[in-house]
């Protein structure tokens, strides 16, 4: 571990290869803030920012959940360390599960675990919902299903999958978010055909909503109230039936607004959530599909176009929420070039039956007439390049190693037949 000899005040950021983090980094580095960046992934675009003061490399939470949380607790131990910012689903986890371990040291800006697990659970978040008139997609249990000629989609139940949620894990195990299943209307999978695609996550099944426009209500609470708020409109996720966000742009909409603090006035919030709403293409209803309790891979978006959610949450562990001043500029839009790949990708290689596939010229168009309109990206900016550069580095990197590997598949496949062949 590196230590600053000098205490000063710090706060954790727990890093991915997401911009999240990076955002975070830049935003508080920027406000003179001393930051502290803990990563299990040592070419993390956040640790080559000009913005990072200490770098530490912890274990791995897909490896060891716990000694992942232990790491992160010893870190936030230091004296100089005020907060933590819940960069990863693990971190919002581990910091409501374990709150007595992590309060002794930082500020407590998270949700209660009983709040939290509603927002990990599909199923409980559907429920709640319904308490509050908040319309949702039909959302149904696997074994609920009686009628698979319809058009469905079958996502993992839990936004994370932990020892919490599925007694059959240890409490090191976790799993990470799954791509959800578009099975054909009529086709009628089997509950281990389905388990076995979403990693071990028990299935949730809800009806299939066409999609006309997808928006995230953003916000920072302080135990059920409001303390900023942003709305933003999803362009383009990361395949062409939606997904991570890669353009999106800042928008109002007081009947979106109303609908996110309302549930979380209901669930009464503490901390960063995003809530995701869909608009139903075939009435116009806008609908829940989830809520995000963390930093979310968008917020560069809100940061650079006036609501700076990082240094928000910093002022709110030191107590001076009444230097919070928030506006933030209606029809910004941003990039995330990677994620523009991803869609372009999408549109000639993925077969997705229940969304309609854009033709391959008018995606590259509006991909292109975008980035020329609105020149604003997630991980490039003039004045800190390095994470962009180290961004192109890791991708190359991984498609290499990705290619190797099945060149590597391919060679094992005829080797194996050959000897079957010769024992023949």
């Amino acid at each position: 571990m590196i230590h600053n000899q000098q205490v000063e005040q710090s706060i954790l950021i727990p890093a991915g290869a997401s911009p999240k983090s990076l955002t975070a980094v830049r935003s508080l580095g920027g406000h003179g803030v001393h930051t502290v960046v803990a990563s299990s992934i040592p070419t993390a675009p956040a640790i080559s920012s000009k913005y990072c003061d200490e770098a530490i490399i912890v274990p791995s939470p897909w490896d060891d959940l716990i000694a992942y949380k232990n790491a992160l607790v010893e870190i936030a131990s230091r004296p100089d360390v005020e907060a933590i910012i819940p960069s990863l689903e693990e971190d919002a986890f581990l910091l409501a599960k374990y709150a007595d371990e992590f309060t002794d040291h930082v500020a407590h800006l998270w949700p209660s675990f009983e709040t939290l697990r509603v927002a990990h659970d599909g199923k409980l978040l559907a429920e709640e919902a319904a308490k509050i008139d908040i319309p949702v997609p039909e959302t149904m249990l696997f074994d609920e299903v009686n009628d698979w000629s319809r058009k469905l989609i079958i996502k993992p139940r839990y936004s994370i999958l932990t020892s919490e949620y599925d007694d059959s894990l240890d409490p090191t195990e976790c799993r990470g978010k799954i791509d959800p299943i578009h099975p054909r209307p009529g086709e009628e999978l089997t509950y281990d055909e389905v388990t076995a695609k979403l990693s071990g996550y028990p299935p949730l099944v809800q009806e299939y909503v066409p999609i006309k426009r997808e928006y995230s209500f953003r916000a920072l609470y302080d135990h059920g109230e409001a303390v900023a708020t942003s709305l933003k409109h999803q362009v383009r996720g990361k395949s062409y039936a939606g997904g991570a966000s890669v353009f999106c742009e800042l928008v109002r909409n007081p009947e979106l607004e109303e609908m996110g603090r309302r549930l979380l006035d209901h669930l009464d919030w503490h901390g960063l959530a995003t809530v995701q709403f869909i608009e139903d293409a075939r009435t116009g209803e806008f609908k829940l599909t989830e809520i995000n309790p963390r930093m979310w891979a968008s917020i560069p978006l809100d940061v650079r176009g006036g609501v700076d959610y990082p240094y928000f949450y910093w002022l709110m562990a030191l107590g001076k929420m009444d230097q919070i001043e928030q506006s933030y500029d209606e029809g910004f839009a941003a990039h995330i070039l990677f994620g523009e790949v991803e869609y372009l990708l999408s549109v000639v290689r993925d077969d997705y039956p229940n969304a309609e596939r854009p033709p391959i010229q008018r995606a590259l168009w509006d991909v292109l007439r975008s980035v020329y309109e609105h020149p604003n990206f997630y991980f490039l900016t003039w004045d800190d390049p390095r994470p962009f550069g180290r961004g192109v580095l890791n991708v190359l990197t991984s498609a290499i190693d990705n290619r190797r590997g099945q060149l590597f598949r391919r060679e094992t496949e005829r080797t194996e037949r050959q000897e079957r062949t010769v024992n023949q």
